[in-house]
């Protein structure tokens, strides 16, 4: 009798060992701390500001200490990292119209906050002829935004305001004091 209830408590043991395991594991690999994972990696160092869209694998980060711009897509498989100077600008796309805009010599800010918008998408805008635009989905179908529970559309673009002023801000400075970056494209992601 001994025996059978020793070798009950060792399989119960060896279960919660094995649930613990897996669920670290799941916690580790989620897809959008993966991606904050693989920004960090590249830019170096935690981005001052972070758009993830785990659902299509896609993530861009934005270092302004080190004047670096990285985005990401494949699941963090593949990407680039830009100096500040090949940013272009960006725009902010609420149900396929472009509310803002924060680019060279053109500006357009965000009049309204529409809460309840269907799609909110941030496009990134960089003097690249192969690669001139990113677009990353902020809300919407092809994001996953719409499963993290308490997230709205109105934040969605609340963070696409945030990088567009972030943005303005950074094309606003003189060039001089823009630290220049080497491009790279990121090492292998971590699996």
């Amino acid at each position: 009798m001994e025996s059978a209830v020793r070798t009950l408590l060792l399989l119960g043991l060896a279960a919660l060992a094995l649930t613990g395991g897996v669920a670290g594991a799941a916690w580790w690999f989620e897809e959008g701390r993966r991606l904050r994972r693989i920004l960090k990696k590249v830019l170096k160092r935690t981005p001052e500001a972070e758009a993830i869209d785990p659902g299509q694998g896609r993530a861009a980060g934005l270092d302004l200490d080190s004047g670096a711009v990285a985005v990401l897509w494949d699941r963090g498989g593949s990407g680039l990292v830009y100096a500040i100077d090949e940013l272009e600008g960006a725009e902010l796309i609420v149900d396929g119209q472009v509310a803002a805009r924060a680019a060279r010599g053109d500006r357009r800010p965000l009049d309204r906050l529409p809460a309840d918008a269907g799609e909110v998408t941030l496009r990134l805008i960089f003097a690249d002829a192969r690669w001139p635009e990113f677009e990353l989905a902020l809300w919407g179908d092809g994001s996953v935004a719409r499963a993290k529970p308490g997230e709205t559309a109105g934040e969605a673009v609340k963070l696409g305001r945030r990088w567009l002023a972030h943005i303005d801000a950074v094309l606003r400075r003189p060039p001089a004091s823009r630290p220049p970056v080497p491009r790279a494209e990121p090492d292998e992601p971590e699996v």
